[in-house]
C-alpha cells in the first residue's frame, strides 16, 4: 500500500475528547495506519508515493454510528433502500456497529437460528467491504432459551455484540441480567433499548431496568423516538458510569438535556452518537453529521468535542482501534471544510453555526473512498492529490 502524506492541513480533530485538538499540520498514512504525525520535517525518511494538499481545511477521524440495524449486504428491507451504509460514508462515516438485527426477513427467534443469525451476519460484514465501510454486524437478540454454552460458541465465531436488550422475547431484567452475564464473560458488548416503544414488538425500558441490567451502552437515552423523562436520564448519568447514547432520530430536547448535565459532570466521555436507522423515522445518510451540528449549535460544547462524541468515545466504548487521530491507530480520516455560503471560516466553526460541513475526502485504512461527497454540500476550497 503506498505511503500517503496529508499536508497544509489547517487543523485536525483527534476524536480524544480530553484533547481534541491539534496543530499538527502533516500526518504520514502507512500501511492503513497513521504512521506519524506533525510539521513538514516529519516527511524525511519516508518514501512518500502520494501527497494530498489539504490546502487548509480539518482533517477529522471517521465518523462512528453507534447504531444501525442491518440485515446482509448493503439493503434495508425496512425502508426497501439500496445502499443506504454507502450513501452514509459520503457523510463521513467509516465504521458502524449494529444494535442488532430485527428486520431480517423472517428472523428466526429460536436459540439455534437465534445464533446462526449473528454468526452469518457477522462473517457476512466482516467480508464485504466494497466501499470501503467497516460494519461490525451479527448483534445477537437475546431470546428465551440460549444458554451460557451459545454464548461461548457465538464468542468463538467471532461474535462480540448483543443487540439491543428488550428487541427480542427477553424483556425483564430478571431474563436479561444472567445473559447479560454470560455475553460480558465471552467478551462481547451489550446494547440496550431505553425509553419508548419504537416498533411492534419492543416495549419499554427504564431507567431502573437499565441499572439492573448493566448493559455496555444505553441505547438512545433520546428515545428511539419516545425518550424517558428528565429525571430518567438524571438517575442513568448519577447512579451508573454507563456510555449514553445519542441518536439522531430520538427527541432532540433530551438529547439537549443529556449533553448539558454531563457536561456540568465533566462527563462528556460517556456520550456516544448512533442513527438508529433503519426505522420508521428513515433513513438520513448525513444523520451522524446532524447530531454533530445540532449539539455543537445548541450547546456550549465545542465542535471539536462534539466531534469526539462520534468518534474517540464510541472507539474507546466499544474497543475499537480507529475513532482516533493518533500515530498507529487505522488511518480512517475525513477531509472537511465550511460548506459554501456559511458564516463559518473552517468546519468548525460551521457546526457552531448550526451548519453541515462539506465532506470534502474520506479514507478507510489509508486508502481514498470518496473523492467528494455527493451528499453534503462543497466547500469553495480544493484539496489536490499528487
Amino acid at each position: 500500500m503506498a505511503i500517503i502524506a496529508l499536508v497544509n492541513i489547517g487543523m485536525i480533530v483527534t476524536g480524544d475528547i480530553k484533547q481534541p485538538l491539534s496543530k499538527a499540520t502533516t500526518m504520514v498514512v502507512q500501511d492503513g495506519k497513521i504512521a506519524k504525525i506533525g510539521d513538514a520535517d516529519i516527511l524525511e525518511g519516508f518514501k512518500v508515493e502520494k501527497t494530498i494538499d489539504v490546502v487548509g481545511m480539518t482533517v477529522t477521524p471517521g465518523l462512528i454510528d453507534s447504531h444501525v440495524h442491518p440485515v446482509i449486504g448493503d439493503y434495508t428491507p425496512r425502508q426497501k433502500t439500496q445502499d443506504y451504509l454507502d450513501s452514509a460514508v459520503h457523510g463521513g462515516v467509516t465504521t458502524f456497529i449494529s444494535a442488532g438485527e430485527p428486520h431480517f426477513p423472517g428472523r428466526p427467534k429460536d436459540p439455534a437460528g437465534t445464533k446462526a443469525l449473528a454468526i452469518l451476519v457477522h462473517k457476512s460484514f466482516k467480508n464485504l467491504r466494497s466501499s470501503g465501510l467497516k460494519v461490525h454486524g451479527g448483534a445477537v437478540i437475546l431470546e428465551k432459551g440460549l444458554v451460557e454454552a451459545d454464548f461461548a460458541e457465538m464468542a468463538k465465531e467471532g461474535v462480540w455484540l448483543v443487540g439491543e436488550v428488550g428487541l427480542g422475547s427477553v424483556k425483564k431484567p430478571e431474563d436479561a441480567a444472567p445473559m447479560v452475564k454470560w455475553a460480558k464473560k465471552y467478551g462481547m458488548k451489550i446494547a440496550m433499548h431505553t425509553g419508548g416503544t419504537s416498533i411492534p414488538g419492543s416495549s419499554t425500558v427504564t431507567a431502573d431496568d437499565v441499572i439492573a441490567v448493566q448493559p455496555t451502552v444505553v441505547s438512545h437515552v433520546n428515545g428511539g423516538p419516545t425518550a424517558i423523562s428528565p429525571l430518567e436520564v438524571e438517575k442513568l448519568i448519577n447512579n451508573t458510569n454507563l456510555a449514553l447514547e445519542i441518536v439522531q432520530c430520538g427527541n432532540p430536547k433530551i438529547a439537549a438535556f443529556t449533553v448539558r448535565k454531563l457536561a456540568e459532570k465533566d462527563a462528556l466521555d460517556r456520550v456516544i452518537f448512533g442513527n438508529d436507522s433503519p426505522s420508521g423515522t428513515g433513513i438520513i445518510p448525513l444523520g451522524i453529521l446532524r447530531t454533530i451540528s445540532f449539539i455543537a449549535s445548541m450547546s456550549d460544547v465545542p465542535a471539536e468535542k462534539v466531534i469526539a462524541m462520534a468518534t474517540g468515545n464510541t472507539a474507546r466504548v466499544f474497543g475499537l482501534e480507529t475513532g482516533l487521530i493518533a500515530e498507529g491507530k487505522e488511518a480512517d480520516l475525513v477531509i472537511m471544510d465550511a460548506p459554501i455560503g456559511s458564516i463559518g471560516s473552517n468546519a468548525l466553526e460551521a457546526l457552531a453555526a448550526g451548519d453541515l460541513p462539506a465532506v470534502a475526502l474520506v479514507m478507510v485504512d489509508g486508502a481514498i473512498k470518496v473523492t467528494k461527497s455527493r451528499n453534503t454540500p462543497p466547500s469553495e476550497r480544493n484539496y489536490s492529490v499528487q
